[in-house]
C-alpha cells in the first residue's frame, strides 16, 4: 500500500479538506471513516470520526499517528478513498485483490482574505470551524453558473446562498452511499419531480465530472416549461448523460431496471409512487425527502390523542412524522437498511427530512409486521406505500397489495 502511504502522507496538511473512507469490508468494525485538521491550542491535529453502526466516534490524531490509522485502513478494511485537498481531488480505490489505482484532478486555488475583498478564504482549521463544501464558492461550476446561483467568476450570489448550502448538504449524502452504486457499468439514475433540477444537475456534476462514474440521469416533472429549460441546459453544457421527460410518476414507464431513485420534494402520494417504484426495481438507493404529507392527516383517528390532534398545527405535523417514519419502517419490510436524516435547517425549509435507504443484499425483511399492523389500527390509517407494494408477512412472504 505504498502508493496510498505516500498519498496520505502529502496530504496531510493545513491545506487538507476533508478524507473520506468508505466501501468497507467490515461493517462491525466501521462503515465509514471521516478526516479533517483542527487547531487546537495553536497546534495541528486530524479530527478522526469512525462511524460505526448508529454511534459516531471523534480521535483526534497527530499526523504521524494518523498516517499508520488510514494505511492500516486501506489495508484491512476500506476499498476506497476520497481526499479532498486544498490543491487537488484525489480518488483512491482498492480491489479484493489489493490492486490500487489513484484518479486525480487539480483544484483551482483559492485566495486567502487579504488578497481580494469578497473572496472565498482558505478554510478555517479552529476546531469548531464552519462547514467545508464540496463545491466550493470561488470556483465556478458550470451547471451553477447556467443556473444562477454563481456568477462566472464562482461568487454565489446572494440570493441564492441557501439553495447553494442546500445543494452542498445534498452531495454529501450522494457521496456518502456512492460505493453503493455499481463500478462496472453505466449507473442509472432517476430523479422522480426534479422541478428546476438544482439537485439533479448537481447530483450529475458530482458523480460524472468529480467522480468519474459513468451515468445515465433522467429528471421527470410534470412542467414543460421547466423540463425545456433544463434540457436546454443539459443540451449546453453538454451534459451528454443527463436527460429530462415530461411526466407523472405514477405512470412513469421510461426504465426496466434503476440502480438509484431520488425524491425530493414530490407533493403528498407522489413520493409514495417514488417509493413504490424504486422498490419493485430493487433500486440499490433511495433518497426521498417528502413534502405535503396529507394522506394520514385526513385518516388519522385516535381517541386517546385527540387532547393534541385537536390543534391543527399539531395534527399536521404529528401526520407528517408518522407518514415518513410507516414509510421507512415499510422500506425496512422490503429489505433496505433505512435512515430519516435532516436534510437542511429548519430555518431554511419547513420539508427538512430525507428518507434514506440502501438495499441489504441478502437481507430477509426484518421488524415485526405485526407492531406496524397495530400501529396503524390503533391511528385508523392505511399508508399509500403498504397498498402499493404489500407488506410481508412474519415469514418474509409478501402480502397481496
Amino acid at each position: 500500500m505504498k502508493e496510498c502511504r505516500d498519498i496520505f502522507k502529502q496530504v496531510l496538511d493545513q491545506k487538507l479538506i476533508r478524507i473520506t473512507l468508505s466501501n468497507t469490508r467490515d461493517a462491525d468494525r466501521a462503515v465509514k471513516v471521516k478526516v479533517r485538521p483542527v487547531l487546537i491550542r495553536e497546534k495541528l491535529f486530524f479530527q478522526e470520526t469512525v462511524y460505526r453502526g448508529a454511534q459516531v466516534y471523534h480521535t483526534n490524531l497527530e499526523k504521524a499517528q494518523l498516517e499508520e490509522r488510514l494505511e492500516e485502513y486501506m489495508e484491512s478494511l476500506f476499498g476506497q478513498a476520497q481526499v479532498s485537498h486544498e490543491t487537488e481531488d484525489i480518488s483512491i480505490l482498492v480491489s479484493k485483490k489489493g490492486t490500487v489505482t489513484i484518479k486525480r484532478r487539480k483544484r483551482k486555488a483559492l485566495l486567502k482574505p487579504e488578497e481580494g475583498a469578497g473572496e472565498t478564504a482558505l478554510p478555517s482549521l479552529a476546531h469548531d470551524r464552519s462547514k467545508q463544501y464540496i463545491l466550493r464558492e470561488g470556483e465556478p461550476v458550470d451547471f451553477l453558473v447556467g443556473l444562477g446561483v454563481q456568477t462566472p467568476d464562482g461568487h454565489v450570489a446572494k440570493a441564492y446562498y441557501d439553495k447553494f448550502r442546500q445543494i452542498n448538504r445534498y452531495l454529501e449524502f450522494v457521496e456518502d452511499v456512492l460505493d453503493k452504486l455499481p463500478k462496472d457499468r453505466t449507473v442509472r439514475i432517476i430523479d422522480f419531480g426534479c422541478g428546476k433540477s438544482y439537485l439533479t444537475f448537481a447530483m450529475y456534476y458530482y458523480l460524472h465530472s468529480l467522480q468519474g462514474r459513468d451515468i445515465r440521469v433522467t429528471g421527470l416533472d410534470l412542467k414543460e416549461e421547466v423540463i425545456a429549460r433544463c434540457s436546454a441546459l443539459a443540451r449546453q453544457l453538454r451534459y451528454d448523460g443527463l436527460d429530462f421527460q415530461v411526466g407523472d410518476i405514477q405512470n412513469f414507464t421510461g426504465a426496466d431496471s434503476v440502480d438509484m431513485v431520488v425524491s425530493l420534494h414530490a407533493c403528498d402520494k407522489a413520493t409514495d409512487y417514488a417509493l413504490e417504484k424504486a422498490v419493485k426495481w430493487g433500486a440499490r438507493v433511495i433518497l426521498a425527502v417528502p413534502c405535503c404529507q396529507h394522506e394520514l392527516n385526513r385518516q388519522i383517528r385516535c381517541e386517546m390523542l385527540q387532547p393534541v390532534l385537536k390543534y391543527g398545527v399539531i395534527r399536521e405535523r404529528i401526520s407528517a412524522l408518522i407518514t415518513d417514519a410507516l414509510r421507512a419502517q415499510i422500506l425496512e419490510q422490503n429489505g433496505y437498511e433505512t435512515q430519516i436524516l435532516e436534510f437542511i435547517d429548519m430555518e431554511h425549509t419547513p420539508k427538512n427530512l430525507l428518507i434514506r435507504a440502501v438495499k441489504a443484499g441478502g437481507m430477509r425483511p426484518r421488524g415485526k409486521v405485526s407492531s406496524i399492523s397495530e400501529l396503524t389500527d390503533f391511528l385508523h390509517v392505511r399508508p399509500a406505500l403498504a397498498s402499493l407494494i404489500g407488506m410481508p408477512d412474519e415469514t418474509g412472504r409478501q402480502e397481496p397489495s
